[in-house]
């Protein structure tokens, strides 16, 4: 029977090349692995995917009668619909342990690194099987991505070896170029729907059993929004009326190497509690603050009691 690997809804380039390469590498073993999406992909992973020469990856948002490993994410918020009535086998990340639970012993792998591409780079080693060369450029990439061209406070120096030697395999030979060529990809935002920039790159997440929604545009400059900050809060008072205690979104400007935080909530003063600031019109700005996984969170786990 396959096994499906994805990655979490609203995939972004580590999702989406994570499970590419983690099929790649069970493939290589023997085994019947299927990469998938769990969504549409997003302008970044569109351009790594063509730059690299990969199809998208098969779609598969309902886990129902099918072998599942799960990249990227152990979140069920996050996962597939129905992953209760699929079966887990293995789990390979990068993030926090979320509340998936299996009813038999699974592969799983996780690690305190800044991409799961890096996770799957040390795998890859363990078995002894070779990186195709798009492959590794596509691992590469994600790697790029998830730590900003190493800015995230994610990143570690497992994440930088990763990349030194994917570099060698893929052929690639100008990273920050690459990077460059992602970011300009990420950050179009030019005529593009509020709702589909806010779904860009959302996770819902459970904070003591209220529902926290937080988004992250990662931007070359907040100019880029500055015509639009009310159109995407218009699309975040609609995501917060799916049932949601509080809606952010994180405005990143990669080149100031901060966040202004967009924030909608029943109860704003956690928030700026979190944070140690104080919001205005519905934002604040956050120096330093990169990272949804490491800064943003943790922060707001410790504010709602989790």
């Amino acid at each position: 029977m396959s096994v499906y690997v994805v990655g979490h809804k609203s995939p972004d380039t580590d999702s989406v090349t994570a499970a590419i390469a983690y099929a790649e590498l069970m493939k290589a073993k023997g085994e019947d692995y299927i990469p998938c999406i769990n969504g549409d992909p997003n302008p970044e992973t569109k351009m790594v995917l063509e730059k690299f020469g990969a199809a998208t990856p098969t779609k598969l948002s309902d886990a129902t009668g099918k072998k599942i490993a799960l990249v990227d994410h152990s979140d069920l918020a996050q996962a597939p619909d129905n992953l209760s009535a699929g079966e887990v086998v293995a789990i390979v990340d990068h993030h926090k342990i979320g509340d998936v639970t299996t009813n038999n012993p699974i592969f799983f792998c996780a690690m305190p690194v800044g991409c799961t591409g890096t996770v799957l780079k040390v795998l890859y080693d363990l078995d002894g099987v070779a990186i195709k060369p798009n492959v590794a450029g596509m691992m590469m990439a994600a790697i790029l991505s998830d730590t900003v061209n190493f800015k995230s406070p994610t990143c570690t120096d497992a994440d930088k070896k990763a990349v030194a030697e994917l570099k060698k395999i893929s052929g690639v030979t100008d990273t920050d170029g690459l990077f460059m060529e992602m970011l300009k990809a990420k950050s179009a935002v030019a005529g593009v729907p509020p709702m589909a920039l806010l779904d860009r790159d959302y996770k819902d997440f459970d904070m003591k059993g209220k529902k926290v929604g937080v988004g992250q545009l990662e931007l070359a400059t907040l100019d880029q929004v500055a015509p639009m900050r009310d159109a995407l809060l218009g699309a975040m008072k609609e995501k917060k009326a799916g049932g949601r205690h509080s809606v952010l979104l994180m405005l990143t400007d990669v080149v100031k190497e901060g966040t202004d935080l967009m924030v909608l909530s029943d109860e704003p003063a956690i928030i700026e509690s979190a944070f140690n600031g104080k919001l205005q019109n519905n934002s604040m700005w956050i120096a330093g603050m990169m990272s949804r996984k490491k800064q943003t969170i943790p922060n707001l786990q410790k504010a709602f009691g989790c």
